[in-house]
């Protein structure tokens, strides 16, 4: 798909709409102490259409190189799904720092057939639906990742990227761009040759991570954030 042709800026628009949308919806719901029917709600709606796309591709298109759901993205919506579900610390941390940073620049520059095809809409469903979900939680509720959220969430991220290593090599895949830049007009085609930009990529990620760190707790403060339900808690209320 051409960068910024019509099959690009139509869900580019619905993706600014929505933000608004998810943001509005949060601030409305952050006097519930757990997670709200909506937030479930979301969760639910988020797994209902992501998976019959990746059904489908995987029974009708499989590609070894783009069927298997190896990329961070793959796993930003998984782990969009169960925060939103349960909102615990460890998920929303993933959510924010994976969806809000890596998602966002995935929509603005993206990698994707173009329209009508099922990868199509199966790509922008999942991006779209998982950055909404980030910004509904974060900047909507106040549910901001902590410094351990932001540590873990780096550890977690150094696990994906040695598994999809290990499977690029043996398998000849490109999972994460690890390997070689995208063919699109990405970030990664400026920062130099492999293996260089994987190396200045983490260091990109890592620093713009602990911004926003700091960005949304001063928000949250800002904002007079409720408090984040607390790790090990097993049973929270739902609320409308």
């Amino acid at each position: 798909m051409r960068p910024y042709s019509t099959a690009h800026l139509v869900p580019l628009a619905i993706f600014v709409v929505g933000l608004g949308v998810a943001i509005w919806l949060g601030r409305r719901h952050r006097a519930a102490p757990g997670p709200t029917r909506f937030s479930r709600g979301f969760a639910v709606l988020l797994t209902a259409v992501v998976v019959p796309f990746q059904i489908v591709d995987f029974v009708t298109r499989f590609d070894i190189d783009t069927t298997l759901p190896f990329h961070l993205c793959d796993l930003a919506w998984v782990a969009t799904a169960v925060a939103l579900w349960s909102q615990r610390p460890y998920w929303v941390g993933l959510t924010c720092y994976w969806g809000i940073v890596l998602n966002t620049q995935a929509i603005v520059t993206p990698s994707v057939e173009d329209f009508p095809q099922v990868r199509y809409f199966a790509y922008w469903a999942h991006h779209i639906l998982t950055v909404w979900g980030a910004f509904y939680l974060a900047v909507g509720l106040g549910r901001v990742p902590r410094w351990r959220d932001y540590r873990t969430t780096i550890v977690t991220t150094v696990g994906w990227a040695v598994f999809a290593v290990c499977f690029n090599v043996a398998a000849g895949t490109n999972y994460g761009y690890l390997m070689r830049k995208p063919d699109t007009g990405s970030i990664l085609r400026v920062l130099g040759p492999w293996p260089w930009y994987v190396a200045v990529e983490i260091v990109l990620v890592v620093v713009v991570w602990a911004l926003l760190t700091v960005v949304l707790r001063r928000l949250a403060w800002l904002g007079q954030a409720s408090p984040r339900p607390a790790s090990g808690s097993t049973s929270t209320p739902v609320r409308s």
